[in-house]
């Protein structure tokens, strides 16, 4: 993918890490710090910025189709499990970290309930830092996928703070993507 990208038209993007909503400006210019799960990260002098699927044609049309084709959900004949549910958690992943939320040690706690295609998903996570304003982009980027799960009625994702998140909590592949193994 380009490492720099030049804005066709306004874009809505969220600031990293506080968490607010910002406009960024036609014609400005962003680096690409990561694309993945769906939304591209952009970087400037002055921080960082998470665009969403919403807004990725103001990236360009070769941006927006790389990034939808890395996001498509890979097509499967797999019935409904837990198995299915954590692998559309494994789609989400922190902006400003390139490892997903399970491989973080983010999600605590899967719980499924329900019958045929009436089930309900319940989803305890935490985030790596409890000041982070991309608590509520992350939870729902996590609900989103559950919900696009066929046999899915009602999803709840929850943040907690205990135990308290420490890299200790990262899978083995987690630790070797950031370089800790």
């Amino acid at each position: 993918m380009k490492k720099e990208v030049t804005l066709l038209k306004n874009c809505t993007a969220t600031i990293i890490p506080a968490g607010d909503e910002v406009v960024l400006a036609e014609g400005q210019t962003y680096s690409i710090a990561q694309s993945l799960g769906g939304s591209v990260t952009l970087r400037d002098a002055n921080g960082m910025y998470r665009v969403g699927e919403g807004e990725l044609s103001a990236l360009g049309e070769e941006i927006k189709k790389e990034v939808e084709r890395d996001r498509e959900v890979k097509s499967t004949e797999k019935s409904f499990s837990e198995e299915v549910v954590w692998e559309a958690l494994s789609g989400c992943y922190d902006p400003e970290i390139p490892v997903n939320i399970v491989d973080l040690g983010l999600v605590y706690d899967l719980k499924i309930s329900g019958q045929d295609n009436l089930k309900k998903v319940e989803v305890k996570m935490t985030l790596t830092a409890q000041g982070c304003g991309m608590g509520p982009v992350i939870a729902d980027d996590a609900k989103t996928r559950i919900q696009a799960l066929s046999q899915v009625s009602e999803v709840s994702v929850d943040i907690v703070w205990d135990p308290p998140w420490n890299p200790r909590m990262m899978s083995a592949e987690g630790k070797r993507v950031l370089g800790l193994e």
